[in-house]
């Protein structure tokens, strides 16, 4: 529900006025100007975008609008089962405009101070990833721990097939992501795409094979796992290394996050879906390996990395780094702490008990069927949540 919440919520600000402070005219390299696109003025009609000049304006405008509004999207993972669903509401509309846009600004505007700092992030490290896992943090925090969590109860994932449908559809639609942030059908988006599914599958196998030399047995819930923080880090590399290298970016990313993630459960911070050791660590590794491992062989609009004998340009993505993440998770902790003040920000403990998706939406769903005697007879039986 709050997934699904935040495609409504962030596609009408978008219009109003989102785009406008990510890409309109910019105003010290911070932000956009809020009226130069204000209820999507002159966009349908426009000239396009300067950095896609083969698509229609309005085309680019809906394919930012698809980054938008995964942004708030992946923070719900880690306040998932206690925050209320209205204060998660005033959170998305919050973020969008005062951390998402910002940080859009900063690194895809011609005009940002990250772009003209020489900054690479080809299809979102820093925008999305590490925007939405400092703010995933900053959350959790706030929230503080679940009473499951206080118990030190586990809960097993409850459907692996849906997981398994969630990260095929999450990987093919990567590809849409990654290879159309090339803003063309052209090579570069071909390059992208090869990528994305290199860097994936390496660091699904890197995940699994890495449980395996822990003790624990392979598992397609670590594949998926490690397969979605595969496609996180090659993220901002996308269109920037080459394909072989893009095997070490994920193969790396997952072992870092699969340690984050460890010593995350050893932690007491309760950050349901590990969004901050998969999307926000996952991102930073992507931004630090793009410093490593760019090339203007793939994009001669980028640079070349610390491999190729550019380490300032190392140091450029470290320091674009540490901006987004201090921004992010002060401004994010900052809007968690402001609704906390003026609205209930966390369902009460009877509300927790009961099930976020009865006690606030007042829905249930099956999970299954049960087989019961009744008078000597085998029926099935509805088993609900």
């Amino acid at each position: 529900m709050k997934s699904i919440a935040a495609a409504g919520v962030v596609s009408i600000l978008w219009v109003v006025v989102g785009f406008s402070l990510c890409f309109g005219d910019t105003v010290g390299g911070f932000i956009g100007n809020p009226t130069t696109f204000f209820f999507f003025k002159g966009v349908a009609s426009g000239a396009p975008w300067s950095l896609a000049p083969t698509i229609p304006f309005l085309l680019f405008s809906l394919f930012q609008l698809m980054f938008a509004i995964i942004t708030p999207g992946l923070v719900v993972g880690a306040v998932a089962e206690r925050i209320k669903f209205t204060s998660y509401i005033l959170f998305i509309a919050l973020f969008s405009l005062l951390v998402y846009a910002p940080i859009a600004h900063w690194t895809w505007h011609p005009q940002g101070f990250l772009f003209k700092m020489g900054v690479l992030d080809f299809a979102g490290g820093t925008v999305v990833h590490i925007s939405a896992g400092c703010a995933a943090l900053a959350g959790a925090l706030v929230l503080k721990r679940r009473q499951v969590h206080l118990d030190h109860k586990e809960i097993p994932p409850a459907n692996i097939p849906y997981v398994l449908i969630g990260t095929g559809l999450l990987w093919f639609g990567w590809f849409g992501f990654n290879a159309g942030s090339a803003l063309g059908a052209n090579a570069l988006a071909v390059s992208a795409f090869a990528t994305t599914n290199t860097a994936a599958a390496a660091a699904g196998l890197s995940w699994m094979f890495f449980d395996a030399l822990r003790g624990k047995k392979p598992s397609v819930l670590g594949f998926c796992i490690g397969a979605v923080v595969g496609l996180v880090a090659i993220t901002p590399a996308a269109g920037y290394v080459a394909i072989p290298q893009s095997i070490f970016i994920g193969f790396l990313a997952a072992i870092v996050s699969n340690i984050a993630v460890y010593y995350k459960q050893k932690s007491r911070l309760d950050d349901t879906l590990d969004v901050f050791p998969c999307h926000g660590v996952g991102g930073m590794v992507g931004m630090v390996m793009t410093g490593i491992f760019a090339t203007t062989t793939v994009n001669n609009a980028g640079a070349n990395g610390l491999l190729y004998g550019n380490g300032a340009f190392l140091i450029t993505q470290l320091k674009a780094l540490a901006i987004v993440v201090a921004y992010s998770f002060i401004v994010s902790y900052g809007i968690f702490k402001f609704i906390n003040f003026i609205l209930p920000l966390r369902v009460s403990s009877e509300e927790e008990e009961l099930g976020l998706d009865a006690s606030q939406h007042d829905e249930k769903y099956m999970q299954g069927t049960l087989l019961v005697h009744d008078n000597g007879t085998l029926k099935e039986e509805m088993v609900q949540d």
